[in-house]
């Protein structure tokens, strides 16, 4: 028996020095293989990192530049790549006319942990954000209602708005900016400047040139409550200006000519509608607040480069 377990024996020693050797020439590619799950890992999750800080310092140019002013575009950029990535670096931004837009491009070195063993010590790693800007063209707006062209040129000199004053826009009897209101008394017979709203909702989505139905009366739509214009109160809110209108009651409407920001101050409809100190007197139906340069961030807007200027930017992320 001795002498037939002596062979394997033997032959178990010589298969572990074979099984050694072959490890050791297997642990090169071994490594080559977690540097590939472990570096390349890293690479992606650096990558997103820093595509979340181009594309925030991309909007952050873009937002000072539609206000009409960049200022120091690779300082802004710098600062929100640091921000989202300590290591990030920001190359000088690129603003473009046409359409309107900035490009932000930031880099940072990758330092690897397995991929040395091959050679490569760290990856260049870089990404590129692209904002566009304009006019808004067509969206919704989170109140039905609707302020004339006569009452934002009266108010701006026919320019965009630069100041904070506050301004009463009556929506009935004589409009104390500008006499803007019809022979009735108001904009259209019956109509106080409030809109037909979206379905189950005290907003209206409305396009350029598209036209608005009127809601006849005093008060904003059924669907609306208090809390709809009280929480807009000390706020901006995006509203259709109009430059056309006609018909009465029912079947008036408004075309609209652009979009301007109002920041909302107070205001005087009827019922629970109305803040306190009512802003203005008698039976008049008011608004009180100014129109003012405002950059709109939401998905609910759109923008074209030929849409009225405003004051109001849309900004989205092309790329």
């Amino acid at each position: 028996m001795q002498r037939l377990i002596r062979p394997f024996r033997r032959r178990a020693q010589d298969e572990r020095g074979a099984t050694a050797v072959m490890f050791a020439l297997l642990l090169v590619p071994m490594l080559g293989f977690a540097a590939i799950a472990v570096d390349v890992g890293a690479l992606y999750a650096e990558r997103a990192r820093l595509q979340v800080a181009a594309d925030a310092a991309a909007i952050a140019v873009a937002q000072d530049c539609s206000r009409g002013n960049c200022g120091d575009m690779l300082a802004t950029a710098q600062s929100l790549i640091t921000a989202n990535d300590g290591e990030g670096t920001a190359a000088h931004p690129v603003l473009s006319n046409a359409p309107l837009s900035v490009t932000v491009v930031g880099s940072t070195p990758k330092e690897h942990w397995f991929a040395p063993v091959l050679g490569h010590d760290s990856t260049a790693v870089s990404a590129i954000a692209t904002v566009g800007w304009g006019s808004p063209s067509a969206g919704t707006a989170v109140l039905p209602l609707t302020f004339s062209w006569c009452s934002f040129k009266a108010q701006t000199g026919g320019g965009l708005p630069s100041n904070t004053t506050l301004q009463t826009i009556n929506l009935s009897k004589t409009d104390t900016v500008g006499q803007c209101t019809g022979p009735s008394g108001n904009f259209v017979p019956g109509g106080f400047g409030f809109l037909e709203a979206d379905s189950g909702a005290c907003e209206v989505t409305s396009a350029i040139g598209g036209l608005l139905q009127s809601e006849p009366g005093e008060s904003p739509p059924s669907g609306c409550d208090a809390a709809d214009f009280t929480g807009w109160v000390g706020r901006t809110v995006l509203l259709p200006i109009f430059d056309e209108y006609g018909g009465t009651g029912n079947g008036a409407w408004y075309r609209v000519y652009g979009y301007a920001a109002f920041r909302l101050t107070g205001y005087h409809f009827t019922g629970q509608f109305k803040t306190d100190p009512k802003p203005c007197s008698g039976n008049v139906r008011c608004v009180t607040g100014y129109f003012t340069r405002f950059v709109e961030l939401s998905d609910a807007w759109t923008y074209d480069p030929t849409a009225p200027q405003l004051g109001t930017s849309i900004l989205r992320l092309i790329r």
